[in-house]
């Protein structure tokens, strides 16, 4: 009921807002037109100013803009971008009527490109990920995008590293020492594409094995529910990774990055025309790597090749590819003794501490395709269809994550190997449409998408060289790891083939209401249908198949809304308030082997998005408030079974502060603060603490970016910056459970036994970096936690990792 009434009061305030709204009068003109480049391709983010007034627009993703409710009178409109040449014309302004002056700059499109990645904010910029082309201030989300040009500055390898300067996104979990899983606004993002919150070009993927951040064209960060163009996501940030495009014109650099422990990483990146119409790039890295962590090691290779066709000038056709090789030695962290540590304690372990077997290994194998065709009918409508493939293998073998240490540090290692597969199938289409029905603007998407993912994964024997047939590989001391510690390589058989596949559907719309040059109205609807069939299991030892307990396909299926109101009182400022839902389909059964029903999330946002001089500084605020109805987490005291704990409610706000105030000089800064909490718990074998704060959500995080480059006198091309991030206090372990296995009635009892929560401290870690530039030759070097800040990452549930060392990193580069 509480819930009805939320949603029908803030419907009620955009009502009333709504009806406020006026059409504007004829008194006043318009200023509408289109920006092209020199090769007549559309120009987006471009500043567009009528100078005496000040007001100011961005072009959208057509290359269009419009300035409303102009008084009539001679003008002097300004098209600009940083780093690009600034174009001026005159112009005057009727009563009731629409000027349409046009610019074409002098850049093509592909140096258009390279300004805009040399734009290095990463707030209130064009998000492809968005879909619909919707400017910056007009879309009432929270966003980020990391360029390039960040990317490179910071000599960022792993997304890891670079997704910290978004705020309230940080880096929470390293599973295994083989992937990364990231927070924000209370919820986490894992790594397969089952998950569904890690995109590449748009599409689903899994992120096994580390993508390649130093070789992507940007980052793109949705926070909050994105339900309503992605369907089953997370409810707190979806990341889209954006792989760097052909050109038509000839152009590329070589690198070399060099770095402590070790570390070398060559990288090739050559485009250029094949044809008037057909252009190519191929990009191609690899690293090979030791680590501050004994004997854990890492060698990757990573190409990516694409050509971009273009049939006429209406239709163009990228076709994309590529491929991940990663070995690495996996690191099961440091372990906890006894399951736990106490606020002022952390464990007496040396960073370089490793407590796996000797001879483990995870190999990974990642293959994609991507098919993009976009078709413009004509400046206003758009027709995008895509399409990708994607199969990632994973072969592995170890022991398995610390789950139980002793007090004293004994820890009894279990052998584990993984040998799993994941395909990913994905086909979206999109219209995209702008057009009038009487005095009111539309900007209209329409689209359906699906989406196949087939898992497969393995179980084991394990066979020794004594002749054990026990998974069992003895017990070590964590504090000593080496004494007594077998080092022979055992083996394994496969017994059992499980594999689960899945479909998802849905079709969307979406529209962008202009009633005034103030008032808009984002309205969209989402309808969603999952099903999750039947997992065949296949026994090798009898090669037959084999009965699977559960009998029916789950079928999730649901309406996800979204509304929100957007306020402009003046161009480059916009306060919106949102409504949005998302529903989270839980995989695995409760104790009783049934399905879990799904997810429902609720959220509540409000924000303001400000631009200052012409673009170059950009402020925004959001806060918001997300209801989960249930929440899916692990029985403890049952592995393999799950359970709804209740509901959960996530607080907090945002705040950016970012500027590019010249092609020499950017910065970037951010805050997050968010309050995870259970605020109405069950369970069906024990209920959480009310109150209690979720795992491995941090309550404060901070980053910061600043970077300049010398363009005058004999420093000239001399490059100076500093970077530090700050996360704050967080939980790992397991979140307490009272009333285990018998209800409420023995609730000390159950805290004390199942108090497996892993308090940690919040930890800064600052950067510094000088580079110089002669010509096409650049090097940048950087000291990496320069403090030399110790501090842990929680690697599982039942573990911690340290935080990497003060380290050294340098690239050399040659651009031609």
């Amino acid at each position: 009921m509480q819930k009805i009434y939320n949603i029908s009061t803030f419907l009620f305030i955009i009502f009333l807002f709504v009806s406020t709204a006026v059409l504007a009068q004829g008194t006043t003109g318009k200023v509408s037109g289109k920006i092209t480049t020199s090769d007549g391709q559309p120009a987006p983010g471009v500043t567009v100013t009528i100078k005496e007034i000040n007001r100011s627009t961005s072009t959208n993703a057509n290359g269009t803009y419009i300035i409303s409710n102009v008084k009539p009178g001679s003008y002097t409109l300004v098209a600009s971008l940083i780093g690009s040449k600034t174009e001026v014309k005159s112009i005057t302004v009727t009563a009731g009527e629409t000027l349409k002056p046009s610019f074409t700059l002098s850049e093509n499109a592909s140096q258009l490109q390279e300004v805009v990645l040399s734009a290095s904010g990463s707030i209130n910029k064009p998000v492809s990920f968005g879909k619909a082309g919707i400017k910056p201030l007009d879309l009432p989300q929270s966003t980020g995008v990391i360029s390039n040009t960040v990317i490179t500055d910071q000599q960022a390898v792993r997304v890891g590293d670079v997704i910290r300067n978004v705020s309230g996104v940080s880096l929470t979990q390293t599973r295994g020492g083989v992937a990364e899983t990231f927070s924000a606004r209370g919820y986490s993002i894992g790594i397969a594409g089952a998950g569904g919150s890690i995109f590449k070009n748009g599409v689903i993927t899994n992120t096994q094995g580390f993508p390649d951040a130093s070789t992507l064209e940007s980052i793109e960060v949705l926070k909050g529910s994105s339900a309503l163009l992605y369907g089953n996501v997370s409810g707190g940030v979806v990341i889209n990774l954006v792989t760097k495009k052909p050109r038509f014109e000839w152009g590329g650099q070589v690198s070399m990055l060099a770095g402590s422990f070790n570390q070398y990483k060559p990288t090739v990146d050559v485009y250029g025309p094949i044809t008037k119409n057909l252009a190519f790039r191929l990009i191609g890295t690899h690293e090979q790597a030791d680590s501050y962590r004994d004997v854990v090691n890492t060698n990757r290779s990573y190409v990516n090749p694409s050509l971009l066709y273009k049939v006429g000038n209406k239709t163009d056709i990228l076709l994309e590819f590529d491929y991940l090789k990663s070995n690495i030695v996996p690191d099961a962290g440091v372990g906890i003794p006894n399951s736990r540590i106490t606020v002022t304690e952390v464990p007496d372990a040396p960073r370089n501490r490793f407590i796996n077997s000797v001879w483990a290994y995870n190999n990974t194998r990642q293959g994609s395709g991507f098919l993009t065709i976009n078709h413009h009918f004509n400046d206003n409508w758009k027709l995008t269809a895509i399409g990708s493939a994607q199969k990632t293998t994973v072969r592995g073998f170890g022991v398995g994550v610390p789950m139980t240490v002793a007090a004293n540090g004994d820890w009894a290692r279990t052998l584990n190997a993984v040998k799993s597969a994941e395909d990913d199938y994905t086909g979206q289409l999109n219209l995209n449409g702008v057009f009038k029905t009487g005095g009111v603007n539309h900007q209209l998407l329409f689209g359906a998408d699906f989406v196949r993912i087939v898992a497969e994964n393995n179980t084991f024997s394990y066979f020794s060289e004594n002749g054990s047939t026990s998974s069992n590989y003895g017990t070590i001391n964590i504090n000593n790891p080496t004494l007594n510690a077998r080092t022979d390589l055992p083996s394994y058989n496969t017994v059992q083939l499980t594999t689960s596949p899945q479909n998802r559907t849905g079709v969307y719309f979406q529209d962008l209401i202009t009633l005034t040059s103030k008032f808009k109205v984002l309205a969209g609807l989402r309808w969603s249908y999952q099903e999750a069939f039947i997992p065949t299991i296949y026994n090798f030892v009898t090669q037959q198949e084999v009965p699977n307990s559960v009998s029916n396909i789950v079928i999730s299926k649901a309406f996800t809304p979204k509304v929100a109101l957007i306020y402009q009182p003046v161009e480059t400022s916009s306060l919106y308030a949102s409504y949005t839902n998302n529903f989270t389909p839980n995989s695995g059964t409760n104790v009783d082997n049934k399905p879990l029903e799904p997810s429902i999330i609720d959220q509540y946002e409000v924000g303001v998005k400000n631009q200052f001089f012409n673009g170059k500084l950009s402020a925004n605020l959001s806060v918001y408030k997300i209801i989960n109805s249930n929440f899916s987490q692990p029985v403890i005291n049952q592995p393999g079974f799950r359970q709804l704990n209740g509901e959960t409610t996530s607080d907090g706000l945002e705040v950016d502060f970012n500027g590019t105030l010249s092609k020499n000089f950017y910065f970037i800064a951010g805050y997050g603060y968010n309050n995870m909490r259970y605020t109405n718990t069950t369970g069906e074998t024990g209920a959480q603490v009310e109150g209690e704060r979720l795992i491995n959500n941090p309550k404060h995080t901070a980053n910061g970016a600043i970077f300049y480059t010398f363009d005058r006198y004999k420093i000239k091309g001399l490059k100076l910056g500093a970077t530090a991030f700050y996360t704050g206090k967080r939980l790992g372990g397991n979140n307490n459970v009272v009333g285990l296995n018998g209800g409420l009635n023995n609730t000390t009892a159950a805290l004390t036994s199942y108090n497996a929560l892993v308090p940690l401290s919040g930890f800064a870690t600052v950067d510094i970096s000088a580079g110089y530039t002669y010509r096409k030759v650049s090097l940048i070097a950087k000291v990496a936690n320069i403090f030399n800040e110790l501090n842990y990452i929680v690697h599982d549930r039942y573990s911690i990792n340290p935080i990497p060392p003060r380290m050294l990193v340098t690239t050399l580069a040659y651009k031609f």
